[in-house]
């Protein structure tokens, strides 16, 4: 009765729309592999190490001071540096004897043998 006036027809890629659509599919391939995926995280990468490191300093204008440090004299300060650098060149020897064992009543070092207060 009517007749079809739609007829479908099949859809023509052109070769220069075909080369155009490759090289668009493939700069964003190739572009997609370029960016970080986690650029967020990257940007605050070592941030808590910087706040930590900051939060430890005491006084941060400390190089600014001219004034000299109370609390020591020069000789005393400098008997201490000296007694610190010697121990360095001359150790004392290491405290020599029995081991002390403190709570379990056992020859040894008690290293959880059941010994100790709670262990008996």
């Amino acid at each position: 009765m009517y007749p079809n006036l739609i007829t479908p027809t099949p859809a023509k890629l052109h070769l220069g729309r075909a080369v155009v659509l490759i090289a668009v599919v493939s700069a964003t391939f190739t572009l997609a592999g370029c960016i970080p995926t986690t650029p967020r995280l990257d940007a605050q990468s070592g941030l808590a190490v910087n706040i930590a490191r900051t939060q430890q300093i005491a006084n941060p204008n400390a190089s600014r001071d001219n004034a000299p440090v109370r609390g020591i004299d020069g000789q005393a300060g400098d008997a201490a540096v000296d007694s610190y650098r010697e121990s360095f060149v001359n150790p004392r020897p290491a405290l020599s004897g029995s081991v002390v064992n403190v709570g379990s009543g056992r020859a040894g070092s008690g290293g959880g043998g059941g010994g100790g207060m709670f262990g008996r």
